[in-house]
């Protein structure tokens, strides 16, 4: 799994001014640290030999002279090392003074990476001591006794990823140079900066980083200039901040006095299949094809820790609790709006939908409801339909009953136990053998009544299913997998929960929020097999398929990024630890596996639905797939990890 990672950290050592020694061995130190927590890439803030805050400083030889001599002893000190180091020093080169980034490794100095915007407004005075990367004219330049490429059109290869260097300013210009390099194939984008701090100022940094790592499908690591700098006129707060794809990863203490390291794990194979994905991203690359020279490391990086320092997360489809309540809303206004459309389309004033008292029909019964006084129409118009058979339960029941009547729409009971006793007879089945036919004859004469009813009443049936069900063809084919609008279809079991919630939490009426919480609490189920003595629910899916958490975990991975079974494992085992040891996430991701490629042909023909997140399963969009595609590729990778 760790070859998929590469361990980057941003470093904000201590500073003094224009003290070159001094700066040498912090940085000499930081870098220690970094190995010693297996950091393959470590940057280090602008001008970190020399301090950014030099002013007319830059202009003495003597301090130019020091940071030479600063840089050799961080290369000679760190020459047993194969950590990559990514430092900052004025170079003065061809009667110019160059703000560059310094690439060493082993000893080696791998390449040097000039300023390419130099900031001249406001509280910046930098075209007063520097010339820009445009100005060069050669490719190469002497220093530390070697001959090293410069220029600000470097691509640097490791054996896990590529990765291109862009220095503070750079990336507040309408086009930032990593643009363009992570067009030629850098993945990791690596910044020195020293931007100062105001008010406000921060959160727009934030911003830029996170929509540059966004726009460009890349990592993003930024370092900028902390305590010591000089206060004459501003103060630097210190950031350490990494991003992937948008995404932060960590990020250091503001206005902390002291050294600090960020360290995060940028998932390259997220990276790639992103751009894989992303026919935008390889249009652009194919407009622009200016190539880069690539400078390759060091075959050896530092060896990666054991396991990944990178938060996995157990519920990807559930929102961060920060903005857990407007992406709840943002969802259930995606479903209603879907179905306003289509009613407005099709002219139809009225839904009819089957509650059975669990989960997903008291969701797709409360989107029909928020549609419905959306578009102004009459509850009334909403039919929602409880059909007991074998394996209902009292508690079901009930609260399906009680529900309808909170909710004021119109409702009708139907027993199918009658209907479903004479299809045995006629198709000579015992019905004391409780088996597929026994089950699929129930939810089959639910489908039928359904749509009968819809036509009595001109109306729509509102399918409940939700997507971690059509994941595993945990339906009925032509039963309780088809309907005439699948509002549920793009959402899957673990954010239903959390959305009905949201939805009680909300509600002013004490008898629908305590329904609802009685819902939230019911075992799933699609009681179809007769219920225990004391009535309590017999059939719990989760028993069966297995538990919906890890399944929703296996899909999003397996799906937005397109992870090998051998991740997926490795991944569900750090995010579910202390839950789910590794052989019961093995046994029920081989579960995922055989069931998501034998039941294809259910999803090549699910109704029409709203897409809510990020993937979707319908076959007109996200997610096209032969239905007799074979699973052997995934199972034998599977059985291979011990």
């Amino acid at each position: 799994m760790n070859e998929r990672f590469i361990r980057v950290a941003a470093a904000i050592p201590n500073v003094k001014v224009a003290d070159c020694e001094y700066n040498a061995a912090e940085i000499v130190n930081c870098i220690q640290k970094a190995t010693d927590n297996h950091v393959q890439i470590v940057v280090f803030p602008e001008l970190s030999i020399t301090g950014y805050s030099c002013s007319d400083l830059f202009q003495q030889d003597s301090l130019l002279r020091a940071s030479q001599i600063a840089l050799n002893k961080i290369v000679v000190s760190t020459a047993r090392e194969n950590i990559v180091s990514i430092v900052g020093m004025p170079l003065q080169t061809d009667n110019m003074l160059l703000n560059v980034a310094v690439v060493l490794q082993a000893g080696r100095i791998l390449g040097i990476v000039p300023k390419s915007y130099l900031p001249n407004y406001k509280e910046f005075y930098e075209k007063r001591w520097f010339s820009s990367a445009f100005e060069i004219q050669t490719k190469e330049i002497s220093i530390c006794r070697q001959q090293v490429p410069i220029g600000n059109d470097l691509l640097f290869e490791t054996p896990n990823g590529k990765f291109g260097i862009e220095l503070c300013e750079d990336l507040w210009a309408p086009i930032p140079p990593s643009s363009y390099l992570t067009l030629k194939g850098a993945e990791i984008i690596f910044n020195l900066s020293a931007s100062n701090e105001c008010t406000g100022k921060h959160n727009y940094l934030c911003s830029l980083l996170s929509n540059q790592s966004a726009r460009t499908i890349a990592g993003y690591v930024y370092s900028s200039c902390g305590f010591g700098e000089s206060s004459t006129d501003v103060v630097f707060g210190g950031n350490g901040i990494i991003y992937e794809n948008g995404t932060l990863l960590n990020k250091t203490e503001r206005f902390h006095i002291g050294q600090q390291l960020s360290v995060a794990d940028i998932d390259m194979g997220k990276i790639r299949h992103e751009r894989r994905q992303n026919t935008t991203f390889s249009d652009c690359r194919n407009q622009y094809k200016d190539t880069a020279r690539a400078i390759r490391t060091d075959n050896t990086l530092p060896l990666f820790a054991e396991k990944t320092c990178r938060k996995i997360q157990p519920y990807p489809f559930l929102p961060d609790n920060k903005d857990a309540h407007e992406r709840y809303d943002e969802i259930l206004s995606i479903q209603s709006a879907a179905l306003c459309q289509r009613m407005a389309h099709t002219k139809c004033k009225n839904v009819v939908v089957g509650i059975s008292g669990g989960l997903d029909s008291t969701l797709a019964l409360l989107i029909c409801v928020k549609a419905f006084d959306h578009l102004g129409i009459d509850r009334k118009g909403i039919l929602g339909v409880t059909m007991p058979g074998f394996g209902t339960t009292t508690r079901t029941k009930n609260n399906a009953e009680a529900l309808m009547e909170a909710l004021g729409i119109s409702s009708r009971k139907i027993d199918i136990r009658d209907a479903c006793a004479q299809h045995f007879k006629d198709i000579h089945h015992t019905p004391e053998q409780h088996d597929i036919v026994f089950e699929n004859t129930q939810a089959r004469e639910r489908t039928q009544l359904l749509m009968d009813i819809a036509n009595q009443v001109n109306g729509m049936v509102i399918g409940t299913g939700d997507m971690s069900e059509m994941a595993l063809g945990w339906a009925t084919y032509n039963g309780d997998h088809m309907s005439m609008y699948a509002v549920n279809c793009g959402v899957p079991k673990t954010l239903i929960r959390h959305l009905v919630q949201f939805i009680a939490e909300k509600n002013n009426e004490e008898s629908v929020k305590n329904i609802l919480f009685d819902i939230i609490q019911t075992p799933i189920s699609p009681e179809l097999l007769p219920a225990s003595e004391n009535d309590t629910i017999e059939q719990c899916t989760e028993d069966i398929v297995g538990p919906y958490e890890l399944h929703d975990f296996f899909l999003f991975n397996m799906l937005r990024y397109g992870m090998s079974p051998s991740d997926i494992l490795n991944s569900a085992e750090i995010a579910f630890a202390g839950v789910y040891d590794r052989e019961t996430i093995k046994k029920w991701l081989k579960t995922f596996i055989r069931r998501f490629f034998s039941q294809q042909y259910k999803r090549s023909c699910m109704p029409d639905g709203p897409k809510v997140g990020s993937i979707a399963l319908s076959p007109r969009g996200d997610w096209r797939m032969p239905s007799d595609a074979c699973a052997t590729i995934w199972l034998n990778e599977l059985e291979e990890c011990d």
